[in-house]
């Protein structure tokens, strides 16, 4: 039934939206729709056709609720009322997803209206998942609704930030920005589950097959990234046998796929690199000159900080510490990450496989200083502690 639900949820939403061209009051409505159905169902059945069940109960309660503010706009709530809007095809499902990612919106603002009106969370839910008060988020939404209130339907043509928003609630729920849990798992599947019906309405495109794939690779390690305690473990360290191999083989065909079918793009390389450590038995058995190679590729189709650090990873471990560190200089010196915990947290790494251990637990130290994220501090404090006892 929840399940159901959700599916149908920004189809409805779109079918209300056209007719009635209010963001803010037809969410509204379509929240009271699928309350309606969750407490009638169970005991009454699901109707022949849900969607045109629950945009009807939808419309009329958001012409009720008009009704009640303003009289004179009766005659056009009466045509409204004898007319429902029908349910269109799923395609109406995208067009939700890229009014939720307008580009007037930030990008907090988009992930929070993309958890809320197509992932159907409630507020309190979309709340949690952030670690901030529910007044907070509410009001969050809210000005992202009042925001694109009267922008209408953007033509589907660009679907990179919808890409970009579902790429960002699954890191979020990956490795949770901040708090005592190392990852967010409801975040991550509800961003797995959003990515499988967008690709449900572009089944051609490579991009979203390979954020997909890169989403199911990367989630099959998350029963081995922690230990009993919580605590975080590393790649290298990680036992493989608890890795989810179903998740795996599919994000590998899916690799597989893309990279024969598809023009090649971001994702798709992320996806690549993701598939290599995957099919490593052990730590020792990657292949470091391929993620490196990959990792260069990357770096042409999306020149960033972010990438050039995992870069320089994978080149310390295919050619020596060395080489890596000389890619971390150009990084070092960009301001957008002075205060990332990232940075240091890898110089440390590459400084300890070069034997600086001075150098990397000043680093460790400093990248445990600024993350906020409860188990990264700990396992860098770790790090560092180590090197004193050694």
């Amino acid at each position: 039934m929840t399940d159901l639900l959700r599916e149908l949820a920004p189809r409805v939403l779109a079918a209300v939206l056209r007719r009635h061209r209010d963001f803010e009051s037809a969410e509204d409505a379509v929240q009271e729709a699928l309350l309606a159905a969750a407490t009638h169902w169970p005991d009454d059945g699901v109707p022949d056709r849900p969607e045109a069940w629950l945009i009807t109960v939808a419309s009329r309660k958001l012409i009720d609720q008009w009704r009640s503010e303003q009289a004179s706009r009766r005659r056009e709530e009466a045509v409204a009322l004898d007319v429902p809007p029908e349910p269109s095809d799923v395609d109406d499902t995208l067009e939700v997803f890229l009014l939720c990612c307008h580009p007037d919106l930030t990008p907090p603002s988009q992930i929070a209206l993309t958890l809320r009106a197509v992932g159907g969370l409630t507020t309190s839910e979309v709340a949690r998942a952030f670690l901030v008060p529910e007044t907070t988020m509410a009001q969050r939404i809210s000005r992202a609704k009042q925001r694109i209130k009267g922008a209408g339907f953007p033509r589907p043509t660009d679907f990179r930030p919808v890409l970009h928003v579902l790429y960002l609630i699954f890191n979020e729920g990956y490795t949770a920005s901040s708090g005592p849990a190392l990852h967010r798992a409801d975040l991550a599947r509800e961003a797995i589950r959003l990515t499988r019906l967008v690709r449900t309405l572009r089944p051609d495109d490579g991009e979203v097959a390979g954020l997909l794939a890169l989403m199911l690779l990367t989630d099959a390690r998350r029963p081995a990234r922690t230990r009993a305690d919580g605590g975080l473990v590393p790649l290298a360290e990680q036992d493989r046998g608890r890795w989810d191999r179903a998740l795996i083989e599919e994000g590998l065909a899916l690799v597989e796929h893309t990279l024969t079918h598809a023009r090649v793009g971001v994702y798709q390389v992320e996806a690549a690199i993701a598939a290599v450590h995957a099919e490593a038995a052990q730590a020792s058995a990657t292949d470091w000159p391929q993620v490196a190679a990959l990792y260069r590729l990357l770096s042409t189709l999306d020149p960033n900080p972010v990438v050039t650090l995992n870069h320089a990873v994978a080149v310390a471990m295919a050619e020596g510490p060395t080489a890596g560190l000389a890619l971390l200089h150009t990084v070092a010196a960009d301001e957008r990450m002075v205060r990332n915990h990232r940075l240091y947290a890898v110089r440390a790494h590459l400084l300890e496989m070069a034997g600086s251990p001075a150098a990397a637990q000043e680093d460790y130290r400093t990248a445990a200083r600024l993350t906020t994220s409860v188990p990264e501090q700990r396992y860098l404090q770790e790090r560092a502690n180590r090197l004193t006892n050694e």
